[in-house]
């Protein structure tokens, strides 16, 4: 089970945590300087809802976004 929505396709994306040190020129200081660069991962917001999928009732994995604007429909 991947972590994909099911609906729309988004996945996990992929960027960099930014380690800062120093005070902001514009506070006083000589400006912040970076001592280190990791990589880290976006995950999204998945939720495992039942919904209507062709006319049956199924469990899906969709993102946040899909249930609140209305491309899934939840069944209780």
């Amino acid at each position: 089970m991947s972590r994909v929505c099911e609906v729309c396709g988004k996945g996990t994306t992929f960027g960099n945590r930014i380690r800062r040190r120093g005070m902001a020129k514009a506070k006083g200081g000589v400006g912040r300087k970076t001592t280190g660069i990791s990589s880290r991962a976006f995950k999204a917001n998945l939720q495992t809802v039942k919904a209507k999928v062709g006319g049956a009732v199924k469990r899906v994995r969709v993102c946040a976004k899909c249930i609140r604007s209305g491309k899934v429909t939840k069944v209780s």
